[in-house]
């Protein structure tokens, strides 16, 4: 599908990659390491500064601030093209740098020349120190309550001013958009189509629902896809990495993805993560009404994330199961037991 479109990173080879380190006055010791990225294109590059050829002596400092890597490296991470604007990956920057400036352990870019955000004939990227890690313990009492401290933190100074140039979550743009291009472009086996069709018709109503239930909460900027992958636990301290998708919204897009497991698990891991968040930050309960339509947006618009890049060749690679039959039929039970989950009471705090 989609067969018309190049794909966006054909021409991003190791010696362009190289070729845009130098642009900015960094030396790279040929060493080049490929990270886990799909939406982007992310790696770990080894710098060498041993000649003192760096154009400042402050980049070279500033690079291996932070850094826990025992070579002194960057993280060069270069944005797909087309999707943000240059004013909306500013304004992510700037976020990350209001939170380190809070003392909040983020790995924002580094700034160089007076910027963060660097051109390369067509591509964009911005470089980062490299922060070692692990994802945190799923579900354990004391990580989840740290976490929640470090949540509040970051929601109090996301709530300071509104973000100008990037998005607002929206049901219109991250649902029924999803849904509408999932039918569009044919992705649904036809014998499935109707019954997705009228499975999603219901979703979306009963997320409606949800939305009205919560009133009128209160959005800031948040993180935006704070999921366990985006988190590093590393001497006892959550390090937020990746705000790619930062945006506006209600404060438990930040808090429901680091849930699992059944209902009263669940319950608990939030109430966990809000005796940590609420030293800093009170939550408005009217936001567990969030909760599952928020699961609900989120499993139509990654089904549509994916859809939208398959023209990337990464995708095919990484997802190939994603066009068959029986893959879509598993999509359909998901958002079966998604509907059945919605309909239920909302999570009452263990």
């Amino acid at each position: 599908m989609r067969a018309d479109q190049a794909p966006p990173f054909g021409k991003l080879d190791a010696e362009r990659i190289l070729a845009a380190i130098e642009s900015v006055g960094l030396y790279a010791d040929g060493s080049l390491l490929a990270l886990n990225s799909y939406e982007n294109r992310v790696y770990r590059i080894g710098i060498d500064d041993s000649d003192g050829t760096a154009d400042e002596p402050a980049i070279a400092s500033s690079v291996l601030l932070a850094s826990s890597a025992p070579a002194r490296t960057v993280v060069a991470k270069f944005y797909r093209p087309g999707r943000w604007t240059d004013a909306a990956i500013i304004e992510e920057h700037a976020f990350a740098q209001e939170l380190r400036e809070a003392e909040l352990s983020v790995v924002a870019p580094i700034e160089m020349h007076g910027r963060t955000l660097h051109h390369f004939q067509d591509f964009r990227f911005a470089l980062f120190p490299m922060q070692g890690g692990r994802a945190p313990e799923p579900g354990d009492r004391d990580t989840l309550i740290h976490i929640g401290r470090a949540l509040g933190r970051l929601h109090m100074v996301g709530a300071l001013q509104p973000f100008e140039h990037r998005p607002t979550f929206a049901i219109d743009a991250f649902a029924v958009d999803a849904v509408d291009y999932l039918i569009d472009a044919h992705w649904l086996p036809p014998q499935l189509e109707e019954n997705f069709i009228v499975l999603c018709e219901q979703l979306i109503d009963a997320i409606e629902s949800g939305w009205s239930r919560a009133g009128a909460f209160k959005t800031l900027r948040l993180h935006g896809d704070c999921h366990p992958g985006n988190l590093l636990w590393r001497n006892g301290t959550v390090h937020f990495v990746d705000l790619d998708d930062a945006m506006q919204g209600p404060a438990m897009q930040d808090l429901w993805m680091l849930l699992s497991g059944d209902r009263h698990a669940c319950a608990q891991q939030l109430a966990w993560l809000l005796q940590g968040y609420e030293v800093f930050r009170k939550f408005d309960p009217r936001e567990l009404h969030l909760l599952q339509p928020l699961r609900a947006i989120r499993l139509l618009h990654y089904h549509a994330w994916i859809a939208r890049r398959w023209h990337d060749p990464a995708f095919p690679a990484a997802f190939p199961w994603f066009d068959s039959p029986r893959h879509w039929e598993d999509v359909i039970v998901q958002l079966q037991e998604q509907l059945v989950a919605m309909r239920e009471p909302i999570l009452k705090l263990v």
